[in-house]
């Protein structure tokens, strides 16, 4: 009986089949099962796969010599004489798209071949070969290809380039676009909320001023011109605080008696009279005229011609002898006194004694306004001078400290020192209780914020100084125009991330046709090498998407 089994050796990749007879041994015998032996094992070789790594096709092809180490030198005479042949084609649709876009490899010639049979049949003579020079440059081309299986290593050489580097390299391109869209998608969300908090920052500023911020200029313009009825108005507010000052009044003379100086005058003339003149304040009259001082910041100084001077009546007295004097009258009597000797005509007599006192009037600055006319700083009125300004405000905020103070001590009073020490003390420190000295602080509290809020500092620098209002709006449409430059900054984004797209867009079909001409290709040889291995599978090994 003859038995065939497989062995397997420790290599797994090297097995034998081995035929033994329980029977016999002779050398007829043993041929007849060694012939089968072979023909068996190679029924069987012809089912195992042929597994090639495509990373190492090329040396494969090297190595088991279907194609030559020098295989390029060929190569390059086969694209020059196909880029020759190709500059004189016939007019075909299909020899067209084979010519357009894609690199000619050795079936791309074949299929040429194969249409040239059609459109150069006339041309074929009785030995049954062509006369046309474009069927046999192409002819020419395919043997140059086949020998030595030129074309063989072509398209090995195309699938690994395809492989290890055209493919990686769109995929990252493809990846890269996607990444710089996350990136710039990020920016522009930034970009949108800086933007927003800058115009955020904008608008609270002009909160802060009162205006709306569509004409920064004109409205701290329409602000400064209300800047004097808002004035009044916080006067007006003085009329509610005289409880506040009476009680202010009552507790001091109380406490210390009898004080030297007044207290709070300039809110107390505030409240009787108003957002009067700082020459009234100062003078107590009303002045008879008023006349404000005009800023000179804003006025462009130019040249005096000389016809534009001014005389003042003097010029006799340049053409004098410059060692002359003024004379006062004052040295001349002294110097009667002293020769003995009558005064000159040219002597001023004061109708005075020598011994009678000269009295000199200092008249302090302003004091023009005592013949009724508020000149300079005694024009303005007590809220627009800043020194009679800030004194108001002190005096506002010492009631106010008072009256807190006041309360606090009225929380604290429950003990029974408290209770005797304001037995003797006036009705109406008595009858005060923590709900009325509550109202008074509010009174004045509210004056003074609506004195010394943002505002109303600004307008007051703005008042004391024109050219300051430029500087603010500066400030304030800076911050705009931060904003709109930001804003452009995201429009930038929307623009490039767009651009990020369109360049993704346009690489992807070009991947896809790479992928697609790879798997054609990767089919092509995997058909080629298994007709040379009878008709073997075989597997191109790697990654080919």
């Amino acid at each position: 009986m003859h038995l065939l089994h497989r062995n397997t050796s420790q290599d797994a990749s090297q097995e034998c089949y081995q035929i033994k007879c329980d029977k016999c041994d002779t050398k007829p015998h043993k041929e007849i099962l060694g012939q089968v032996t072979q023909s068996l094992v190679k029924q069987e070789q012809r089912k195992w796969p042929i597994d090639i790594q495509t990373s190492k096709l090329l040396d494969w092809l090297v190595d088991r010599r279907h194609c030559k180490l020098k295989w390029q030198n060929s190569v390059l005479a086969i694209r020059e004489k196909i880029n020759n042949a190709i500059q004189d084609m016939p007019e075909n649709e299909e020899i067209k798209q084979l010519l357009s876009g894609s690199y000619i490899h050795y079936f791309h010639c074949l299929r040429i071949v194969e249409i040239l049979r059609r459109t150069e049949a006339s041309t074929k003579n009785i030995f049954g070969s062509y006369s046309s020079q474009r069927m046999k440059d192409w002819q020419e081309i395919v043997s140059l290809y086949e020998k030595d299986s030129v074309y063989l290593a072509e398209l090995a050489s195309l699938v690994v380039r395809n492989v290890n580097y055209e493919i990686p390299s769109l995929k990252k391109q493809i990846s890269k676009c996607q990444q710089l869209q996350q990136e710039y998608s990020r920016k522009e969300l930034d970009y949108i909320n800086n933007a927003a908090a800058l115009r955020d920052r904008f608008f609270i500023s002009c909160k802060q001023f009162g205006i709306t911020g569509n004409d920064v200029r004109q409205e701290l313009l329409s602000l400064c011109s209300d800047l004097p009825t808002g004035l009044d108005g916080i006067a007006e507010g003085t009329r509610n605080l005289t409880d506040a000052l009476e009680l202010y009044e009552a507790c001091v003379a109380f406490v210390c008696g009898s004080v030297s100086e007044p207290i709070a005058p300039l809110l107390k003339h505030v409240q009787l009279k108003g957002n009067t003149t700082v020459y009234e304040w100062r003078t107590g009259r009303t002045p008879l005229t008023i006349e404000r001082p005009v800023s000179t910041e804003n006025v462009e100084t130019q040249p005096m011609e000389p016809a534009d001077t001014i005389d003042w009546g003097d010029d006799g007295m340049a053409e004098t002898d410059q060692s002359a004097e003024i004379d006062w009258g004052i040295t001349l009597e002294e110097s009667v006194e002293v020769n003995g000797q009558e005064p000159g005509a040219d002597v001023i007599d004061w109708g005075e004694s020598t011994s009678a006192a000269v009295e000199i009037d200092m008249v302090e600055s302003g004091a023009e306004g005592d013949d009724g006319v508020a000149k300079g700083n005694d024009a303005l009125t007590i809220l627009e001078n800043t020194e009679t300004r800030n004194q108001f405000i002190n005096e506002l905020m010492e009631l106010q400290d008072f009256l807190t103070q006041r309360l606090t001590e009225m929380s604290e009073e429950a003990d029974i020192l408290s209770i005797n020490q304001f037995q003797t003390a006036p009705a109406i420190i008595q009858n005060q209780d923590s709900a009325k000295v509550v109202a008074m602080t509010t009174l004045v509290k509210d004056l003074v914020q609506r004195l010394t809020n943002v505002k109303m500092q600004h307008l007051f620098m703005i008042h004391a100084s024109p050219r300051y209002i430029d500087r603010v709006t500066e400030l304030l449409q800076q911050k705009l125009k931060q904003a709109n430059a930001v804003g452009e900054k995201q429009h930038l984004m929307v623009k490039k991330r767009q651009q990020s797209l369109e360049e993704q867009a346009a690489l992807e079909p070009t991947l896809d046709r790479l992928i697609q001409r790879t798997k054609d290709l990767r089919k092509l040889i995997e058909a080629d090498v298994s007709r040379r291995y009878q008709n073997r599978q075989v597997n191109l090994m790697g990654v080919i998407v």
